[in-house]
């Protein structure tokens, strides 16, 4: 029961990811700039989190986080802002479509981190399914066809957002367990935000604009920072890092159909068969586990 209420929580999260880069897109497309978008995001979720935090010891007393534990928290929080910056820098390339399936990478990524950390092999459904996954990233991306063009940067970015996510995931999974899950979400943002402030720097400040962050800002920061990582943080420890990283393809379909109905992004019949072979992928390992 435990394992099947984390893949709900774990579930719940990757959907609220899903419509990230729509929005993000979106966005751009009323000339509001990519460094401010993240910006905003981050920036809104260190101050929600900071409230729910403050409201929290209220009702209860929570374990005391030490410089350390922040530190550390913190140090992690570094991955999570670098999957915004690299995520939403690929999309400006490719589509939003293709650019959801190159960060659910994640889910072989993270079969393979688990298997060097425990030195284990995995169970071998999350090895064929991490294949499978592969396979159905060909489809999806419409690879097969020789007069499509994707942009290589935006390959680029897409793949190393993916390795960050996967990284974000281990952090909720291991670090800092002891500490409730709303002050675990809080540092690991305050490392979000600092890692974007550093990334984006100067450009923040030359496209500040409050009327975005009223726009957009507030819906980005609650759907990319304090609903996913708060969910992550209670539901991953209980379901372990692969299965994570699988259940995160909930995130495609989500994605996919905001980006046809909010941008008309066209998928074909062949990208939706590739996303198909994923999501059964999900469907079946989730069966397993959770039986």
């Amino acid at each position: 029961m435990s394992k099947l209420r984390g893949a709900l929580f774990v579930g719940f999260g990757a959907a609220s990811y899903g419509i990230l880069a729509t929005i993000v897109k979106y966005a751009n497309n009323q000339d509001a700039h990519t460094s401010i978008l993240t910006f905003y995001q981050s920036l809104t979720g260190v101050i929600v989190l900071f409230i729910l935090m403050q409201f929290a010891k209220t009702k209860q007393t929570p374990v005391k986080a030490s410089l350390k534990s922040k530190s550390k928290l913190i140090l992690f929080g570094i991955s999570m802002g670098l999957t915004s910056c690299f995520y939403y820098i690929a999309i400006q390339t490719i589509s939003v479509s293709i650019g959801i399936i190159l960060l659910m990478q994640s889910i072989w990524m993270s079969v393979v981190w688990e298997m060097i950390q425990t030195q284990k092999m995995a169970h071998w459904l999350k090895i064929v399914g991490s294949f499978c996954v592969l396979g159905g990233t060909v489809l999806a991306t419409n690879l097969m066809e020789e007069d499509v063009h994707i942009s290589m940067e935006g390959i680029i970015y897409g793949l190393l957002a993916a390795l960050s996510y996967t990284v974000s995931m281990h952090a909720s999974n291991h670090i800092e367990t002891q500490l409730s899950s709303v002050v675990r979400s809080f540092w690991l943002i305050v490392g979000s935000l600092l890692t974007v402030t550093v990334y984006w720097n100067i450009q923040i400040w030359e496209h500040w604009d409050w009327v975005i962050f009223l726009q957009f800002g507030i819906i980005l920061g609650l759907f990319g920072t304090v609903i996913p990582p708060i969910l992550f943080n209670i539901g991953i420890p209980q379901t372990g890092l692969g299965l994570a990283g699988i259940l995160a393809a909930i995130e495609i379909p989500v994605s996919i159909c905001s980006a046809q109905l909010i941008l008309r992004e066209t998928v074909t019949g062949i990208q939706w068969l590739g996303v198909g072979i994923i999501i059964a992928t999900v469907v079946v390992i989730n069966a397993r586990k959770t039986n």
